[in-house]
């Protein structure tokens, strides 16, 4: 029994030893998990993200290689890190992840999306050897610090919501389908009547309409001084037309009598006529 006993302590201490070995466990992950609230390290140092999902075989075969790569991370100089689509809905719109898994190699704020071979060694080739100059950089209008791309996560959360909302109006509510559309619908039309009365609002406030006084329409109206100038050449022209009308009236007068004057001081001469014999 001694000898058995002496055998039980170590091996008690091997056994607790062997407990607090990270691989008795499961070796840590060194793949950093990236979230919409500390995604903004991204922006300094380099750094390797996958976007994946959990039910995306693709997604699944890459996790070995993935793994293995972020062991080569320190070495690199690397953070090699992920970001489950599913939950962070937010980070996915900031950079409109339309495939899976998508693969974004940045360094120092400059975001490039790989596209090579996905294999350990070519992950650490594609750093190691700075194969990512190669390739030209997501336009800063399209980069994750954007306002554009802060509106499009914006708008990926007002999705989730609106599917969290649907899901529990049909399953905990119990409500039909059409009940629930309607719900939105009516919320849509009165969010965008409130929307377009601030906006109206908005634009009251920056451009102020002018109100105009009514005008007072006298009887008789004082001419300007302006107009007083052409008030006298009209008159002028009147007066200039009259004139002329009187004297095509007094040459036509005077034509009228010049046949009959002319008659009267007519010489007669001696009679052309002979008589015949």
């Amino acid at each position: 029994m001694a000898p058995s006993r002496s055998l039980l302590v170590p091996l008690v201490v091997l056994g607790l030893l062997l407990w607090e070995t990270p691989w008795a466990h499961g070796r840590r992950s060194d793949v950093r998990v990236l979230t919409d609230e500390n995604w903004r390290e991204l922006l300094e140092g380099e750094w390797m993200v996958e976007f994946y999902a959990p039910w995306c075989p693709a997604c699944q075969n890459l996790q070995p290689e993935w793994e293995g790569f972020a062991e080569w991370g320190e070495d690199l100089e690397v953070n090699v890190a992920k970001v489950d689509v599913t939950e962070q809905t937010g980070l996915s719109g900031r950079f409109i992840i339309t495939a899976l898994p998508t693969i974004y190699h940045c360094k120092d704020g400059e975001i490039r999306r790989y596209q090579g071979p996905r294999t350990k060694n070519d992950f650490i080739n594609f750093v190691s050897e700075k194969e990512w100059k190669s390739i030209e950089p997501v336009s800063s209008w399209f980069g994750p610090s954007s306002i554009l791309m802060s509106s499009m996560s914006a708008l990926f959360r007002l999705s989730m919501y609106i599917r969290i909302c649907y899901d529990y109006f049909i399953e905990d509510l119990g409500l039909p389908v059409w009940g629930s559309y309607t719900i939105f619908a009516l919320a849509t039309l009165l969010s965008g009547l409130l929307l377009g009365l601030c906006m109206i609002f908005v634009a009251d406030c920056l451009c102020p309409s002018k109100r105009r006084k009514p005008q007072s329409y006298p009887s008789k109206k004082p001419l300007p001084e302006f107009s007083q100038p052409l008030k006298k050449l009209v008159e002028e022209q009147e007066a200039d037309e009259e004139d002329v009308s009187e004297e095509e009236a007094e040459s036509k007068g005077a034509n009228s009598e010049f046949p009959q004057s002319a008659i009267r001081q007519r010489p007669v001469g001696p009679s052309l006529t002979t008589d015949k014999s």
